[in-house]
């Protein structure tokens, strides 16, 4: 049986709230001994108080990779006031079973707050834990604030409508903070699924430098995922970026020099009820290609031969789905990611 503790107070105080934690926490511990607090990271959440249920939804579906605290401020317009909510939680099982207390913090504040957001969070977080940033509204100021205390940041480069800026955005917070791109998450099971095309080594695998077309399907919101997909292939397979230009419908397209060649890139949006990528077709100058599309149960695969005879097949689970995009982004925040750095600046280049 899941049991809280809670605390809350209007006008209150960052001290207020830190001493309300520790109360809790030994409240919970003595109506459930077998309860301890977990100790892994912090998690910083900057909402807009109107769509905070929407985010509550979304860190509802994270699973197992929850924060050991979450912080939620929530921005209300007009607001003068600090008020807090503060829940410590355990799941208290018969038999003496061990079991974790979750800290949840809630606060509500007003814009005037968000320039100095660091100093009301410093005594919140737990100390010497891995703080994690999230601005999943804007916010910008409260996010350059919170980098004197978080080392990693959970940004979303789909966010921003102008895919330059978001990829911008990414590069500048890279700069002083580990980011955790969920648009780059959104692209790992395609990335991994192209990797496995060519690996281990096979009949496809001579054709890995002879790319002479990339087509990458997207949903509409979703160019600077295609474009950090079109960065990690053209890093990886050392072609030269260049700006893409725009064409009509939404199309994006361009050259770049590979070694011997050139590679045509193109960029498509298409119907999709998620954020994300919608297929991928990869040619080779042998006249073979590779056809990878979101389909019921996986990827819809079809390889097509010179001659013209076509093998289909189906890659299951290619999707987490947006709660498990999220959960990765926090499990991700534990981890480091050498690719994500040079297909941002790769991704950087071509959109320019």
């Amino acid at each position: 049986m899941r049991t809280d503790s809670v605390w809350a107070a209007a006008d209150t105080t960052p001290e207020a709230i830190e001493q309300a934690l520790r109360a809790l926490l030994i409240e919970r511990h003595a109506a459930n001994p077998n309860a301890s607090p977990a100790r892994v990271l912090n998690l910083i959440v900057v909402v807009d108080r109107q769509w905070s249920g929407e985010i509550a939804n979304r860190l509802a579906q994270v699973g197992d990779y929850h924060a050991s605290r979450t912080i939620v401020c929530q921005v209300e317009p007009g607001r003068r006031t600090l008020d807090a909510t503060v829940s410590v939680a355990s799941d208290d099982e018969a038999g003496g079973a061990r079991s974790q207390a979750v800290e949840l913090v809630v606060l509500d504040i007003g814009p005037h707050h968000l320039p100095g957001l660091e100093t009301i969070l410093d005594p919140v977080v737990v100390t010497d834990l891995l703080t994690v940033a999230w601005s999943p509204h804007g916010h910008d100021e409260a996010l350059d604030a919170l980098l004197r205390i978080a080392q990693v940041v959970l940004f979303d480069s789909v966010d921003d409508p102008v895919p330059l800026d978001a990829l911008c955005r990414a590069a500048m917070l890279a700069d002083r903070a580990r980011v955790v791109d969920l648009a780059w998450l959104r692209s790992a099971p395609w990335r991994e699924r192209l990797a496995a095309l060519f690996d281990p080594p096979n009949d496809l695998r001579r054709e890995l430098g002879r790319f002479s077309a990339v087509t990458i399907r997207h949903e509409r919101g979703s160019t600077a995922a295609a474009l950090l997909l079109l960065g990690w292939l053209a890093d990886r397979l050392e072609w030269t970026p260049a700006p893409l230009g725009s064409g009509p419908r939404g199309v994006i397209s361009g050259s770049l020099q590979a070694r011997e060649h050139e590679v045509r890139l193109t960029l498509e949006s298409s119907r999709l009820d998620v954020r994300g990528l919608a297929g991928v077709t990869i040619e080779t100058t042998a006249g073979r290609s590779i056809a990878l599309d979101r389909g019921p149960g996986g990827l819809h695969a079809v390889r097509r031969e010179p001659g013209g005879d076509e093998h289909p097949w189906t890659i299951m689970g290619a999707s987490r789905g947006e709660g498990g995009i999220l959960g990765e982004g926090i499990r991700q925040a534990l981890l480091r990611d050498p690719l994500y750095r040079p297909a941002l600046l790769a991704a950087q280049a071509l959109a320019g």
